[in-house]
């Protein structure tokens, strides 16, 4: 056919978050290269006392999951990052399931990353399992990066045992529209949760982030923090429940969500709460939306700052709180670089080429 050329796979998506010493996998359209795609049983994410009126318990439907339970299952290794870059091809719409599977007692990093390549209406749903088992200690990344026109909707389902740890960041660059739900379970003695998340939208964009945690273990302890910066038209729902059970007595829980509306025009919503049952706990939380703060910007133009750049920087530092959180610094470097470049606009320079690169 006139005007065709073959496109190999390797060369239509060049672009990744370039980390020293990473062991890299790319998932085409829910087809993994170099990682097993094989049958595992269902992550027991379910809790045996009343979660609240609105949840009931977390656990799967059998829509959510194909009758084979196959799943794309990521092992890490000690010692080394973990990189799975994601990418959309095809316009059909697709279902995945991917699972992290920690050994007990090791320190582990992984970095999931979502992409997509032209200008197509992609329709994904994934469900992410982490298991975290005992001692054992992983840092994930994971970075959204798709067009204006896609719909992307992950379900994070996480399970920590006993003496576990997880620091999840989650940093939403461009979307169309975005759903992140991150249901927690708590299940082990001294385990501890770190949950973040930063998302960017503007034009029609849409986040919602949906976060159920469920302490269900003495002495655990939990933290989240989750940002955005609205511009434009679009619009972000937050909805946070952390919930503490009678035999998660020493429970330590904080939870925030802050918005940073630049126009007139964008909406935020945020409605995080506390459900709990034990009283030997400390548990906070708390919510904020707003535009930039007259008095640093009239500091910055005092001197001598321009006041395009005064808001940039005071979106960056707005931004940073939630990006020193990502321990890996070339990681983060590279982020606040990305984060940076999206809120000068200057990504809209490679609009022709829509690979979204990270």
């Amino acid at each position: 056919m006139e005007g065709f050329r073959y496109i190999p796979k390797k060369q239509l998506f060049d672009c990744s978050v370039s980390l020293d010493g990473a062991r890299k996998f790319f998932v085409w359209d829910g087809h993994p290269e170099g990682l097993p795609f094989e049958e595992r049983p269902l992550l027991d994410c379910s809790a045996e006392f009343c979660v609240s009126t609105r949840v009931g318990k977390i656990s799967y439907s059998p829509a959510e999951i194909s009758a084979s339970g196959k799943a794309t299952v990521i092992i890490p290794k000690e010692g080394e990052i973990t990189q799975v870059i994601s990418v959309r091809v095809s316009p059909a719409p697709l279902s995945e399931r991917t699972v992290i599977d920690c050994p007990s007692e090791g320190k582990f990093n992984v970095v999931l990353c979502s992409h997509t390549v032209g200008q197509d209406r992609f329709s994904t749903n994934g469900i992410v399992e982490i298991r975290v088992n005992k001692g054992a200690s992983l840092d994930l990344v994971v970075m959204q990066n798709e067009n204006s026109l896609s719909r992307h909707e992950s379900d994070y389902r996480i399970r920590l045992e006993e003496n576990s740890s997880l620091s999840l960041n989650i940093v939403t660059l461009h979307a169309g529209n975005v759903t992140n739900k991150i249901h927690t379970l708590i299940a082990g003695k001294k385990a501890s949760c770190n949950l973040n998340g930063l998302y960017l939208a503007d034009g029609q964009q849409i986040v919602d982030t949906d976060v159920v945690l469920v302490h269900d273990a003495e002495e655990t302890q939990s933290r989240q923090l989750f940002k955005g910066i609205l511009d434009g038209n679009s619009k972000s729902k937050f909805d946070g429940e952390v919930v503490v059970s009678p035999s998660a007595q020493k429970t330590e829980a904080y939870q925030a969500n802050n918005n940073l509306l630049i126009s007139d025009q964008a909406k935020a919503s945020s409605d995080p709460h506390l459900v709990i049952y034990a009283d030997d706990v400390k548990c906070s939380h708390g919510s904020a939306a707003g535009s930039v703060g007259d008095q640093e910007l009239f500091y910055m133009r005092s001197r001598g700052i321009s006041e395009k750049e005064a808001r940039i920087l005071q979106q960056q530092a707005f931004a940073g709180t939630v990006l020193e959180k990502v321990a890996h610094p070339e990681l983060r470097e590279r982020l606040s670089r990305l984060v940076e470049k999206r809120l000068r606009g200057e990504d809209t320079l490679c609009a022709g080429c829509s690979k979204r690169c990270c």
